[in-house]
Formats: structure tokens, sequence, C-alpha cells
């Protein structure tokens, strides 16, 4: 209940710590490492498996990540049903349709969260219907735009690659920022964000996915720096949305699904831009 009257009225209380150093998260890089290893070992896995299997993680991490949202702002009274059968509306349409099925489905959530918002208790208003569309499109487009990446040629491929760049660029960002890191890119949404952090996070996020480019034909070094310059790029900006987020709130974390280090919305906050990203991208390269 602490962290809910924390957000209500007056100016929000400040989050503690980021990616870049400083607070909880800059003084445990042995701990990053511990849960990202395992994180990662099962998002490989569910891109390697790919069909089912990565439609059905997808949707467990999309449903975790609207409930740590609306958790967030509970106070809004966002409608949860509508936001539940319109992310997983949304991955079925990725799966068996295609990117016209996804926006079609994406309008029709619109009268859906009207709908339950009227007829939940407490009822909704633009509060809870603004949080709860702002869910479909932040969290659901985006994993539905990771499912649609995954169903195309060479999918498995191009989603490691979005995986890749936007894990080496953050790691970069984070130790590129502590070890450099002098000026503020960011003051009032991540104090301890820094330009010299980013900087080093887009070149090392392009480096990394331009060498896996250059073993696979299919993706080539050229089409992988532009692929990886774009992630990079993404990744942060969608580290900050998140931030801004957060800060309204006034929350430190999203949830608890990693213990110490957070929820699931903080671990995924810079995928849900670059899965996006990625798509688009290589559809144009192509």
């Amino acid at each position: 209940m602490a962290q809910r009257r924390a957000g209500r009225g007056g100016t929000p209380r400040t989050p503690r710590g980021d990616r870049e150093g400083g607070g909880r998260r800059g003084g445990d890089l042995g701990n990053r490492v511990l849960v990202a290893i395992p994180a990662l070992a099962v998002a490989l896995t569910m891109v390697a498996l790919g069909d089912w299997v990565f439609l059905a993680g997808v949707a467990v991490l999309g449903l975790i990540c609207l409930h740590e949202l609306f958790q967030m702002f509970e106070r809004a009274r966002p409608a949860r049903l509508a936001g539940a059968v319109g992310l997983i509306g949304l991955l079925l349409a990725a799966h068996f349709g295609t990117r016209e099925t996804v926006l079609l489905v994406f309008l029709a959530c619109l009268p859906l969260t009207f709908v339950v918002a009227v007829n939940q208790r407490g009822g909704g208003g633009a509060p809870g219907i603004s949080v709860t569309i702002l869910g479909l499109a932040w969290i659901g487009l985006a994993l539905a735009h990771a499912i649609l990446l995954r169903d195309l040629d060479h999918g498995g491929g191009l989603v490691f690659a979005v995986l890749l760049g936007t894990f080496v660029g953050d790691t970069g960002a984070y130790l590129g920022g502590r070890a450099f890191g002098r000026r503020k890119l960011a003051p009032t949404i991540s104090p301890n964000k820094t330009i010299e952090g980013l900087a080093i996070g887009i070149v090392l996020g392009t480096a990394a996915v331009w060498w896996a480019g250059l073993s696979q034909p299919w993706l080539g070094g050229g089409n992988g720096a532009i692929l990886g310059v774009a992630i990079a790029i993404a990744a942060p900006l969608g580290d900050l949305f998140e931030s801004y987020l957060k800060r309204d709130a006034g929350t430190k974390d999203t949830g608890t699904l990693f213990g110490a280090h957070g929820g699931a919305l903080d671990r995924l906050d810079a995928i849900l831009f670059t899965a996006v990203t990625g798509y688009y991208v290589w559809q144009a390269l192509v």
C-alpha cells in the first residue's frame, strides 16, 4: 500500500537506482549476471523452439507485464479483463494473421475496454481506459511484433539478433556509464544515466549485431550493422519510457518477479521497443 500511496497527488517519489550505476543496482553486478543468465537461457529456448512454445512464453510474460503496469496505476482502475483478453487477441492475431490483423484486433480493444470499464466495480472512466489502452499499445503491440518477427524467414535468428543487440547495448551502457559517465542524459527521468554510457551502449550494441551478421549469410555485416544501430538506439528509449512511468507512479520497481532486480517490465522495457524496431527495420532491408 505504501507504494501506491506514494504516487497519489503531489510530487511522485523518486525511484532509487537505474542501470548505469548508483543506487541499489549500481553495486551488485554479480547479482545482475546471476539474474540475467537463467533469464537468457529461458528466452533463447523459447526463441529456438518457436511456434506455440514461443507464443505461450510471450503470452505469460505479457500478462505479467500488464499486471505490473495495472498495479502501478491501480488508482486509475484499469480494465484488467479487457487488457488480458486484448493481449491474448493481439498475440493470436500476430501468429495466425498479419500486421493488418493485429491492427484490426487493436482497434477492437477500444470498445472492449469501454464495455469492461463501464461494468466493472468502481467503474474506470478516462483514467482507467487510458491505462488499459496504454498497456495494450506498449506491451501488447510490442509483443505482437515479437511474434511477427519470429514467424518471418530466419525469424529465430532475427529475434536472437534483437536480444543480442539489446543485451549488449544495455550492458555496455551500464559498465560504460559507471566507468566514464560524467554528463547526465535525462536527469529528471533517470538520474544515473549518462551520455557517455549511452554512446558506449550504442557502439557495442551495433557491433554485436554486426558481428553476428558476419557469420550469417542471410543477414550479412551491412544489414547487421543497420539493424544493430537501430536496436541500440531504440533500447535506451524503451528503458527511459519505463523509467518515466515509474517516476510518475512513484515506484522504484514494477514488480518482484526477479526478486531484488524488479519485475518483468524492469527486464523487458528495452525489448518492448527493440522488438518493434527490429521488425520494421528488417522489413525495410529486405
